[in-house]
């Protein structure tokens, strides 16, 4: 119990620092570099049981040798010189990763499996909506299908952002698939860590990126943080889920981590329903795998659709005067 309490303590202070770090970038300032305990392990083009030595400077100890664990292959942090590894998407609420599983504003983990080549309302508030399209693969096997999140929609205002995955063949984490669009035009930032693309239509709206390809933070002043990192499905993880990855296509596709910073309680969505102070978790939280149903509910006609059934949006009224005085 004391191991996993200070693992969780260890993990707190971790994401304040990213969280700092990230704020200093936006701000035009170079960015605070994390504490020299902290190590970040991307296999990229590197074989998946990719490792770091964890030397310890105050004794003469031999290193220990940390890597990924199997539920996050493609990024984790290692905290030196204990060799303790986190997965990304265990930091906080908001997130979700892999065949999509939320940790919800509760602080508790479930799944939204939804259907491939669909779209569906992870949260909508009276200024804030977010869609995700699903793609996946059907296995004979079973009654649903594997489900990825592939892009995101995020309706502001009068403003549509787009986040995608683009569809790739062959994997290469030094080639960039992320796809990025303001109210129809392309964000172009060049491939290097800490690069900053800031919106003239809304100043408070910048995308910055966290890695030199696939990993980027999107920021909007006092309504939005949203981290998103491009991955797709290995071979061995198509393998050992019986995913049925084929040559032709990896299912590249978002591990992504949300903070809202100025939601209403009559928020809504597969994920936004959770942060309500009314909401009561019905979900069997002991199970392995809790599954929230009612897809129908959230199902929305395209990307940037708002007529889910729990639809809350209201577009511009109420907001460009917060988004516009926050943005400065």
């Amino acid at each position: 119990m004391a191991r996993h309490l200070a693992a969780c303590v260890a993990a707190a202070a971790l994401v304040a620092a990213l969280c700092a770090a990230a704020a200093s970038v936006v701000a035009a300032q170079p960015p605070r570099p994390l504490p020299s305990n902290y190590h970040v392990i991307t296999p990229g083009k590197y074989r998946r049981d990719q490792q770091l030595a964890c030397n310890d400077d105050k004794t003469n100890k031999t290193a220990c040798m940390a890597k990924c664990d199997r539920r996050c292959p493609n990024q984790c942090i290692v905290l030196c010189p204990g060799c303790k590894t986190f997965c990304m998407c265990d930091f906080y609420p908001g997130v979700s990763c892999g065949d999509p599983r939320f940790t919800g504003g509760d602080g508790n983990n479930f799944y939204f499996h939804g259907k491939k080549d669909q779209d569906f309302c992870i949260l909508s508030d009276a200024s804030l909506h977010i869609n995700a399209h699903f793609i996946g693969k059907r296995n004979p096997a079973m009654s649903r299908d594997f489900t990825w999140i592939q892009a995101l929609g995020v309706r502001f205002a009068d403003h549509r952002l787009y986040m995608g995955a683009k569809k790739t063949a062959k994997w290469n984490n030094d080639v960039d698939r992320m796809k990025l669009a303001f109210d129809g035009a392309p964000i172009d930032i060049p491939t290097e860590i800490g690069a900053v693309w800031q919106s003239d239509a809304v100043p408070g709206l910048t995308v910055t990126r966290t890695a030199p390809t696939n990993g980027v933070r999107v920021h909007l002043k006092g309504v939005f943080d949203i981290m998103a990192n491009v991955v797709p499905i290995s071979e061995e993880d198509s393998r050992t889920h019986n995913y049925g990855v084929t040559d032709d296509d990896s299912l590249a596709h978002f591990d992504l981590g949300f903070k809202f910073l100025d939601l209403t309680d009559d928020v809504h969505g597969v994920l936004g329903q959770t942060y309500r102070s009314d909401y009561v978790n019905k979900l069997s939280v002991s199970s392995k795998m809790p599954v929230m149903g009612g897809a129908p509910n959230y199902a929305v006609s395209d990307i940037f659709a708002t007529d889910c059934a729990v639809a809350r949006f209201v577009g511009a009224a109420g907001i460009a005067t917060v988004v516009t005085s926050r943005a400065y």
